[in-house]
């Protein structure tokens, strides 16, 4: 196939030493923010207010996995955690064109307990990305904004930004409105999110902490109950992973049916599990929607859940031979390849001979849509 792109990773990270972009955060912040230290092991390790000791550990690609280690990693020399020009030789050395990528950290920076603070610390990462790291080949480091986690304001305003600057996405780590559950609120940042065509993802699946849905009742007023019975919503996804449960919240929430257009790409999820796990999701839904409704509270959406999932969910895999044996009942148009550099679970520099493993026999056009044409669709990339 002709074109820009021949291989697209649909997920890769970002592992950046704290000092690369916080002389961004404001002066009267700049204490709260990450900083690195160096390690009796001769590796680098991040601290931060409130948070245990980062430590760069599964950034150890590149060599055999007899040979992989959890300490004394640096930010200096390890792979994926140099410059935009060090990425590029990278990419160049797997044969992969582009990368959507993550930053590994953002979760922790919501340890520091100051909202003005964080949010500052937050967005002085995204202002790096814009106008220093992704803005030196615009079209090959595709980095993704982060999202805060303080309120559904917030949200939107950062995604705006994000936007107006020209990064080709956004990712989530919690529901718009901060928590684990979907909130009437959240819907102004999904409409937003579809007036500015900008791609939602998450990484792996959205942070749940609290109860999986708002129930309209709670049948046990506070009685210890055995485990799950105060939380049914995951019952539902019993057979499967969180970001499958994030689509089911979504789902039972009424969000796709009030946002016929809305989509979410969870990366790094495999794809194997999904048509097993569909089916698995339409028979504990018909199996518990009775007293699901009746206890609960819970209001049956017109439409079967795994519809929902398979209309409005995309998904990436890394090694997965069985999830390219069943991409049609996987979704060919929902699932995309990645190599999760510089992770242990990534092959480089060797992606194009595990890619070659996985792919025998699989029709050049079929191959083109899952190792590009997905990725290119969904981040609205120019091919």
């Amino acid at each position: 196939m002709a074109g820009k792109y021949h291989l697209l990773s649909a997920d890769s990270h970002l592992e950046f030493a704290p000092e690369r972009w916080t002389d961004r955060v404001p002066a009267k912040y700049r204490d709260r923010a990450p900083r690195r230290i160096k390690l009796d092991d001769g590796g680098d390790g991040i601290v931060m207010e409130d948070t245990p000791l980062y430590v760069l550990g599964l950034a150890i690609t590149g060599v055999p996995p007899e040979e992989h280690r959890l300490s004394g990693v640096s930010y200096d020399t390890g792979p994926g955690a140099g410059t935009p020009e060090q990425r590029l030789r990278e990419q160049d050395q797997d044969g992969i064109d582009a990368e959507i990528m993550y930053t590994s950290a953002a979760g922790r920076w919501r340890s520091i307990k100051d909202d003005a603070a964080y949010l500052q610390v937050l967005h002085a990462y995204n202002e790096f990305l814009v106008e220093e790291y992704c803005a030196y080949n615009p079209d090959r480091l595709l980095a993704m904004g982060t999202i805060p986690t303080t309120n559904v304001n917030d949200a939107v305003a950062e995604m705006e930004y994000c936007a107006r600057a020209g990064l080709k996405g956004v990712a989530l780590m919690t529901f718009p409105n901060g928590k684990g559950h979907p909130m009437p609120e959240d819907d102004r940042f999904w409409a937003a999110a579809l007036d500015l065509n900008m791609p939602l993802t998450v990484h792996s699946s959205i942070r749940r902490d609290g109860p999986s849905f708002i129930y309209p009742r709670t049948p046990w007023k506070g009685e210890v109950r055995s485990k799950g019975s105060d939380d049914p919503v995951p019952s539902l996804a019993r057979f499967g992973n969180e970001a499958c449960l994030n689509g089911i919240q979504l789902a039972l929430a009424g969000v796709f049916d009030r946002f016929p257009k809305l989509r979410l790409y969870f990366a790094e999820t495999m794809a194997g599990w999904i048509p097993f796990t569909l089916e698995q999701v339409d028979d504990n839904w018909r199996r518990n929607r009775h007293w699901m409704a009746r206890d609960y509270g819970i209001e049956a959406p017109p439409r079967q859940l795994s519809e929902y999932i398979r209309e409005h969910c995309w998904w990436s895999f890394l090694y997965d031979p069985l999830g390219v044996k069943l991409r049609h009942e996987a979704g060919m148009d929902r699932i995309m390849w990645a190599s999760d550099f510089p992770h242990s679970a990534s092959d480089w520099p060797n992606s194009r001979n595990l890619i070659d493993e996985m792919f025998v026999g699989v029709p050049e056009e079929e191959r083109y849509k899952l190792l590009v044409g997905n990725v290119v669709e969904y981040f609205h990339l120019e091919d």
